[in-house]
This record gives C-alpha cells, structure tokens and sequence, in this order.
C-alpha cells in the first residue's frame, strides 16, 4: 500500500493507494506544530477507520508547500513506518520538463498536478488549483510545465476583508441562487462565487490567447466544485489529481509504468 501525501498551507490531503485503485482519501487541517509521533499516531488511527493497516504500508509518497515540516514528517516516515520517503522536488525529479526561470521555486504540488493532468488527459492544457492561493499551472503542447500565474484563494480573500470590514461577517460559501445578492449574506456569496468564477474565465481567455491554444482546463483543490459549475472555462473537475500525480511519480521512481 502507498500513501501519498499532499502538505498544504491550509490542508493536508492523505491518499491510500493499492496499485492505481485508492483506497481511501482524507483531507484535515494542516498543523506546523505537530510532532513525528503525533503524525504516525493520527495517520495509523485514519488507517484503521478505513479498515486498513500500517504495516502494510511499503511507500509513500510526499508533496510538501511547507518546508519546515519536512524533517518531521522525514522523521515520522522512518520512525513509525519504517520507510524513507519519496519527496517531490521540482529542481530535482519533476517528472515533467519545467521551462521557467527557477524550477527550484515552483511549488511542489503545482508539477505534481501537472503530471497528473496530463497522464489523465494530455498535453496541451491547463490545471487550476483553488485552495489557499488560485493556481494556474500551464503546459505546453510539447508536455512542458511552462509555468503560469498564482493568485489569492478564496477563502483566503474572504478572511483577509472580514478582518478589515467591521460590518461584514462570516457566511457558508455556496452559489447563491441570483448574481445580484438581496441582503450581505448574499452579496458576499455572489462576490466571491461569481467573482472568482469570472477571475478564472478572465486568467484562462488571457492564458489560452499566449499559448495560441484552445487547452482544456482542469480544476482541483478544496474550493474547485464550488466554483466549477459557474466558470464556463472549466473542462474537468478532479479533487484527487495531486494525490493521484503522487503516485504516478512514485511508480515512475520505482521503475513502474
């Protein structure tokens, strides 16, 4: 069994795998904090709510934004599961040409998607990740991550203007039946549903006229359903497309196909 393991600012999101089938996905707060043991302690007790076993876990697999929580999980890996881990490093093994100034700067997670986009539906095209920040990961027709644009998340906006705005509050972030919001519970809905949805159409017209192509535009991250169904620019939704290029680079590290 192979877990993978995608460590965000704001989530972390666990896989289990057996072969190309998974097992079991969860997705938690992310926690700078925590120490080796409690790492190993949380993932065997998320293992055995799904019927599955830690000793049965011969790899994982690791895409890490968070560089100080590396040599813990380093050491949680060793300790508790008694294996060195397959660690994503752009600068390193990308898995995937990167054509950009400084491979070494781009986000894990972002070649990671990229991989898994394009094993899933070819080159050329676009990944959009709507987490904590809004991640526009292009590749090029020749399978080349060329880059891209980052962009504020929308939960992440949503906080910063409720700590500025002393009269706005706090709402569910769903799609409110109307654009034109009747009350501030839907004016802030419609703000940041249609309004990001609008700011991903934009980035893409803008994106496919540089790349003089049409590329399908796939979305992932926490936030990508609430916002797929209002873009009219987003192609394909997979929530699980950085837990799924994890473990194609580890199958291709391992030699595997």
């Amino acid at each position: 069994m192979l877990l993978t393991l995608d460590v965000g600012n704001t989530n972390l999101k666990i896989g289990a795998w057996e072969g190309d089938r998974l097992l079991a996905s969860w997705r938690v707060v992310s926690r700078r904090d925590q120490t080796a043991d409690e790492y190993g302690l949380f993932l065997d007790t998320l293992l055995r709510t799904r019927g599955l076993r830690t000793q049965d876990v011969n790899g994982i697999a690791i895409a890490n934004v968070v560089p100080p929580v590396q040599p813990t999980l380093d050491w949680m890996c060793e300790r508790h599961f008694g294996i060195t881990p397959f660690v994503v490093d752009p600068a390193v093994n990308p898995g995937i040409a990167v054509t950009v100034d400084h491979a070494g700067e781009v986000g894990a997670d972002r070649i990671v998607n990229a991989v898994a986009a394009v094993a899933r539906y070819s080159a050329p095209l676009i990944c959009v990740d709507l987490g904590t920040a809004t991640k526009f990961n292009c590749v090029n027709s020749r399978g080349e991550f060329i880059g891209g644009a980052i962009g504020p998340g929308i939960r992440t906006s949503l906080d910063a203007l409720l700590s500025r705005a002393a009269r706005l509050f706090h709402v569910e972030l769903v799609r409110p039946k109307d654009v034109i919001g009747r009350n501030t519970v839907t004016n802030i809905q419609s703000g940041f549903v249609y309004g990001f949805a609008s700011m991903v159409d934009g980035m893409i017209d803008r994106i496919r006229a540089e790349m003089g192509s049409g590329a399908p535009v796939v979305a992932t991250g926490g936030l990508a359903p609430l916002v797929a169904d209002v873009a009219r620019t987003i192609d394909h939704v997979h929530p699980d497309l950085t837990l799924e290029g994890l473990r194609i680079l580890f199958d291709r590290s391992r030699g595997a196909r």
